[in-house]
C-alpha cells in the first residue's frame, strides 16, 4: 500500500467509525459547559434547506478557525449546546419556534435542525446562539401548501452549479441574493477536489501546504468545503433563501461512477474499490457537515440517499436526482470520443440505478402538479461534439454514454403521461437550451421534455457568449434540437405558474476579478402541454 492510500484509509476510516458511533447515539466528546472561542464561531455563516410546507432544515457549523489543518475548525473534542430561534420578523420580536441542538465533534461541530410546525408559503427568519454570541440572521421560506393554490400561484427559484473557488469570484451569488426567489437549487460541483496551488489562483490567497494536493481525507475535504464557504457572496445567497442541493462528481473526484474511481493516464481506475469507498465516505461526511441537508441524507460511510422529491404546491414537483452513486462505469474509458456505439448503447447500462429510475418515473407519473422538474447533473440531450456530419463524437460521462438509460427515461415519462417534464442540468460550464426527443436522429420524433442546462458560477474562469465548443455544437444540421448556447458564467432564474414556466439566463462578463455586473442573456418560456422552449 502506498503512502497516499495509507493517508486516505487511516483518516477516512476513523471518520467513518466516528460517524457510526454518533448514528448509534454516542459521542466521544464530553459536554463543554462554558465554551470560549478565540474568534467568531459562525465564520462559515448559516443556511437553510429542503423546504417543506410545514418547515425547513437549518444549518451552521461552529468553526472559529475554519482552515485548521486537523479539519476540526478550531474546536475541541467536546459537545457544544447551540440555541436556535425561528421568528416571523427580522427583529425576532415574534419567535415561533426555538430549541437547543448539540454540535458534536463526530460531525465537525455542524448543526442540522429540522424545524416543524411552520405555516406554508411563509417567510421566516432564523439565527443561532452559542456562548452569548449570535450568528448572522438567515431568511428562509416554507413550501406552499399542496392544496388551495389558484391559477395565479407562482414558484420562483434559481439554479446553479460548478463553483471552483480558485478559478473565479462568486459574484453571481451576490446578484442572486438580490433576486426575488423562493429557493435555490444547486446541481453539483459545490467544491473542487484538485490541488489549488501555493497561491490560490485568481484569489491570490496564500494557503497551507495541505491545499496543494488533491483532497483525499476527511480533514482535507472539510477544509476544502470550509474554504468554499468562507466566500461572502456565497454566504449571502445561503442567508437569503433555502437551498436544495445534490452532488455531482467534484464533491468526491472528477468523473467517479458508483464505487469506481476515475481513470488514470494509463486508462485504469486510480484507486482500488476499498480505497475509493473510504475516500467517498470522507467526502460524503464533509459534504453533509457543511450543507443544510435533512437526516435522510446523512451518509452511512460511502452510501447516502441523495435523491428525493419536494412538492411546491400544485405548481411543480421537484425531483432531485443522484446520477453518480448508482451509474455504471463510463464507456470506453471515459472522455469525449467517436465510436464506442456498441458499449454506450448497451441496454443493461444504467445512469440512475434501477431503484432510482423506478422511483422517478412512478413519482412523475403520479404527480398532480403542473410541472415535473428534474434536478439533474449531466446533459441529457444528445450532443454530437464534432461538426463533421460524418463523425459522431460523444461525451461519455453525460447521458450520451448511457443511451439506453436515456431512452428508458424519456420514453417512460412520455408513455406514463408525466405532466410537463422540465430538466435542469449543470456540469458543462455553459448554458444550453434543448428539446428532448424520443429519437434525436429522427426530425419527426416528438419532443417530450425541455432541458435547461445552466452554466457555472466560476468554473472555467471568464467565459464568452460563444466559443469554439459552442460553434461546433450549433453547426447547422449537427444538433438541430439545441436552441441556444452561451459560455459565460452565471445562474438561471425560473418562474413557474400553472400557465407557463419561464427561464431567464443571468450572466456576468467576468469572474477573474470581483464586482462584475449582471445581465439577462436570454429568456425562454414553456407552456403546459407544449414541450420545448420558445424564446420569450
Amino acid at each position: 500500500m502506498d503512502l497516499t492510500r495509507r493517508r486516505l484509509l487511516g483518516s477516512a476510516g476513523a471518520g467513518t467509525a466516528a460517524l457510526g458511533l454518533f448514528a448509534a447515539g454516542f459521542s466521544n466528546g464530553t459536554a463543554w459547559a462554558g465554551p470560549r472561542f478565540p474568534d467568531d464561531p459562525f465564520r462559515l455563516g448559516v443556511a437553510s434547506g429542503d423546504p417543506h410546507p410545514d418547515g425547513v432544515v437549518l444549518w451552521t457549523r461552529l468553526a472559529p478557525d475554519p482552515l485548521a489543518v486537523d479539519g476540526r475548525g478550531g474546536m475541541p473534542e467536546r459537545r457544544v449546546p447551540v440555541q436556535w430561534q425561528v421568528a416571523s420578523d427580522e427583529r425576532f420580536r415574534h419567535v415561533v419556534r426555538r430549541g437547543t441542538s448539540h454540535a458534536v465533534p463526530e460531525l465537525g461541530h455542524s448543526v442540522h435542525v429540522e424545524v416543524h410546525g411552520l405555516a406554508p408559503g411563509r417567510v421566516y427568519y432564523y439565527r443561532f446562539r452559542v456562548a452569548g454570541e449570535f450568528s448572522p440572521t438567515g431568511r428562509t421560506r416554507t413550501a406552499p401548501s399542496p392544496r388551495g393554490d389558484g391559477r395565479g400561484a407562482r414558484v420562483s427559484f434559481a439554479f446553479a452549479s460548478c463553483q471552483c473557488w480558485y478559478e473565479g469570484f462568486y459574484t453571481a451569488y451576490r446578484h442572486m441574493a438580490d433576486e426575488d426567489l423562493d429557493f435555490v437549487v444547486h446541481l453539483g460541483d459545490y467544491q473542487y477536489e484538485y490541488g489549488v496551488g501555493a497561491t490560490a489562483g485568481v484569489r491570490g490567497m496564500e494557503l497551507d501546504a495541505s491545499f496543494l494536493r488533491e483532497t483525499l481525507t476527511l480533514p482535507e475535504y472539510r477544509n476544502r468545503l470550509a474554504l468554499t464557504k468562507l466566500d461572502a457572496d456565497l454566504q449571502a445567497a445561503h442567508q437569503a433563501f433555502p437551498w436544495v442541493l445534490t452532488w455531482d462528481d467534484h464533491e468526491v473526484e472528477n468523473n467517479w461512477a458508483g464505487d469506481i474511481a476515475a481513470v488514470d493516464s494509463d486508462g485504469f481506475p486510480d484507486a482500488d474499490p476499498a480505497s475509493f469507498r473510504a475516500r467517498k465516505a470522507a467526502a460524503f461526511q464533509a459534504y453533509y457537515e457543511h450543507l443544510p441537508l435533512r437526516l435522510p441524507q446523512r451518509p452511512e460511510g460511502p452510501r447516502a440517499r441523495m435523491y428525493r422529491r419536494l412538492p411546491f404546491g400544485r405548481v411543480l414537483d421537484l425531483h432531485v436526482l443522484d446520477s453518480r452513486s448508482y451509474r455504471d462505469d463510463q464507456a470506453c474509458g471515459d472522455g469525449t470520443k467517436p465510436g464506442c456505439d456498441t458499449e454506450r448503447r448497451d441496454p443493461a447500462r444504467t445512469m440512475l440505478g434501477a431503484e432510482q429510475e423506478r422511483w422517478l418515473l412512478d413519482g412523475a407519473a403520479r404527480s398532480g402538479a403542473t410541472w415535473n422538474v428534474l434536478a439533474n447533473q449531466t446533459l441529457i440531450a444528445q450532443v454530437d461534439q464534432n461538426p463533421d456530419p460524418e463523425v459522431l463524437s460523444s461525451g461519455l460521462d453525460m447521458w450520451d454514454g448511457y443511451t439506453a438509460a436515456r431512452d428508458r427515461l424519456l420514453t417512460g415519462l412520455h408513455r406514463r403521461g408525466a405532466p410537463n417534464p422540465v430538466v435542469l442540468t449543470g456540469d458543462i460550464h455553459r448554458s444550453v437550451v434543448a428539446d428532448l426527443k424520443l429519437d434525436f436522429d429522427d426530425e419527426r420524433s416528438p419532443v417530450v421534455a425541455t432541458e435547461f442546462a445552466g452554466t457555472s458560477i466560476s468554473s472555467g474562469r471568464d467565459g464568452a457568449a460563444m466559443d469554439q465548443v459552442g460553434r461546433n455544437w450549433l453547426t447547422e444540421g449537427v444538433n438541430p434540437h439545441l436552441k441556444w448556447h452561451n459560455a459565460q458564467r452565471g445562474y438561471t432564474v425560473v418562474r413557474a405558474t400553472r400557465r407557463e414556466l419561464r427561464a431567464d439566463y443571468r450572466v456576468v462578463p467576468y469572474v477573474t476579478t470581483p464586482g462584475a455586473p449582471v445581465e439577462t442573456a436570454a429568456r425562454f418560456i414553456v407552456e403546459p402541454g407544449r414541450p420545448g422552449a420558445q424564446f420569450a
